[in-house]
């Protein structure tokens, strides 16, 4: 409709799994940008004054909660006290996650499980508790944070890329079963991206720097601006006929063979 902003999330609350830095930080200010109240979730009281204090920086007031994706109660007991504070979640990320880079022959099946329970079972455990607050309002938004990893393989990954790859999967899912009730669950694969995590790896010379510039089509890391703009479309009624999808912000990476020695 002409005239309207359907990229608005005014009045909307989302809810950011691991949003107090990295790239679930810049999806939290792009959605507060964008009009939305901002919750987000840490596993210690330190990192969740961190998070605080860095969206205090930013001039967004947001809420935070002390709880651990893969711990079931301590979700169901967060969500109920995000809906008494807020009111019902609209947008869920679920963007927490951890990678171990270790071969496969050498890593302990306890890494193996750690990986796949933070990055796989934390988020069905998030949207099974969000799921049924979105039932009743007749509308929300899952974005599931998926990774190139949940489409190609390569050295040390098995791990993240088996719950990657599962992530997608459930991501589809989550569409199938409940799409019926206006409930939309997409995914968001970023490339990769400028944060403070992966700083020494962006270092002037460094062979991974190296790599990674000459692998992707646009020739530089991604930014938390560039998934800013994919983010706010998926998480508003722009993208309410789009369901079960992957979109992959990565610079082309996806699309490119490279080049022709």
């Amino acid at each position: 409709m002409i005239g309207k902003n359907r990229f608005s999330l005014e009045g909307k609350v989302a809810l950011i799994t691991g949003g107090g830095h990295g790239i679930g930080f810049g999806i939290g200010q792009a959605y507060a940008e964008a009009g939305a109240t901002i919750v987000f979730n840490a596993r210690s009281g330190e990192a969740l004054e961190k998070g605080l204090a860095a969206y205090r920086e930013a001039g967004i007031q947001a809420f935070g909660h002390v709880a651990d994706v893969t711990k079931e109660e301590e979700i169901q007991a967060m969500v109920a006290k995000v809906q008494e504070e807020v009111g019902t979640i609209d947008i869920l990320v679920n963007n927490a996650g951890i990678i171990k880079r270790i071969p496969m022959v050498e890593m302990s099946a306890e890494d193996f499980r750690q990986v796949v329970d933070i990055d796989l079972t934390g988020p069905f455990i998030v949207s099974k508790a969000v799921l049924p607050g979105m039932i009743r309002k007749g509308q929300g938004k899952i974005i599931n944070i998926c990774s190139m990893m949940s489409e190609l393989g390569r050295e040390t990954v098995s791990a993240y890329a088996a719950a990657k790859g599962g992530l997608k999967m459930l991501t589809r899912n989550i569409a199938s079963e409940y799409g019926q009730f206006n409930i939309q669950c997409n995914g968001l694969g970023p490339g990769y991206i400028s944060t403070p995590q992966t700083a020494p790896l962006r270092e002037e010379g460094h062979p991974f720097n190296t790599f990674i510039v000459g692998r992707t089509p646009a020739a530089r890391w991604g930014t938390p601006e560039d998934l800013a703009g994919p983010a706010v479309f998926l998480a508003s009624e722009a993208s309410d006929f789009v369901n079960g999808h992957v979109l992959y912000v990565d610079g082309g990476i996806l699309a490119y063979i490279g080049k022709q020695p």
